[in-house]
């Protein structure tokens, strides 16, 4: 009798232990954006540390869509809206998307140190980046080629960049696509000529931040306050995506990301909290 009065205390112990930790789960895999590769990574490991078993990977908004899409991933980091077409193949394949603005992140522009340059328009970056303007004497630099480098087309950074900043012209022929932030940061270190975009946390003193006017008139330097207070032009949202039929899986962990603990991670890795 004693015995099964244990057992009964044993059971109920488990059962508390279970409702009052709600991060203890299966392996939950995020895959998707390089921009919010470093905040998901934060993310999973603090988490991490309450019992909760996160991995993540980058690869570009476009391959976390399709990876959700395909079911080899739980949850897909994007730095852009899902399109029309990639909501039709989840539909196709049974599943309805799910989206939650996880942070938010102010896209910086980016030069070699030792550029003189300090600030460009909206039309001066376009004009770059279509390959009008291709000497930094044309903006009041140096007597300099330009080496234009860009993320690759599976990028939600390169689409958004295309669509707020170039107004959806077409890139230049000559625009280096790079795999990753980090390779555009390293590039543009080692480029005395080079121009670069990435998402905010990622930048540092190895490369020089640019201040951007939308009016010609107000140039603004990329930074969380100014990305707050509104007054940075190119801000954008940062997403999860998952499948509605794998809500529980994911939500424990989700909910973190846009708890309060969550959210001072947010800042702490260098985007905008909300």
């Amino acid at each position: 009798m004693k015995m099964l009065k244990n057992l009964k205390s044993l059971v109920v112990g488990l059962a508390c232990v279970a409702f009052v930790n709600p991060f203890v789960n299966a392996q939950i895999v995020v895959k998707g954006s390089d921009t919010c590769l470093p905040l998901s990574q934060q993310e999973a490991e603090v988490y991490g540390k309450k019992g909760g078993n996160v991995t993540v990977t980058g690869g570009g908004s476009g391959v976390g869509i399709a990876a959700l899409i395909s079911g080899t991933c739980d949850i897909a980091q994007a730095s852009r809206p899902m399109k029309f077409d990639e909501k039709q193949k989840m539909s196709e394949a049974g599943k309805t998307a799910k989206e939650v603005i996880i942070a938010y992140d102010a896209l910086a522009v980016i030069v070699n140190p030792d550029n003189p340059v300090t600030q460009l328009t909206r039309q001066q970056l376009e004009q770059i980046y279509t390959g009008k303007i291709t000497n930094w004497k044309e903006v009041g630099g140096s007597d300099m080629k330009i080496v234009v480098y860009s993320r690759e087309t599976s990028s939600g950074t390169y689409e958004f960049f295309k669509e707020h900043v170039m107004k959806n012209k077409n890139y230049s022929v000559y625009a280096l696509s790079m795999p990753a932030t980090g390779a555009i940061i390293q590039s543009v270190k080692q480029t005395k000529g080079a121009i670069g975009y990435v998402g905010l946390a990622y930048l540092n003193k190895e490369v020089k931040a640019i201040k951007v006017s939308y009016d010609g008139k107000t140039f603004v330097e990329p930074s969380v306050a100014n990305a707050k207070n509104k007054t940075y032009p190119v801000v954008r949202a940062l997403y999860y995506y998952y499948s509605a039929n794998n809500e529980k899986k994911v939500k424990p962990f989700i909910d973190f990301v846009k708890s309060n603990e969550g959210q001072q991670i947010v800042d702490k890795v260098g985007f905008v909290s909300h």
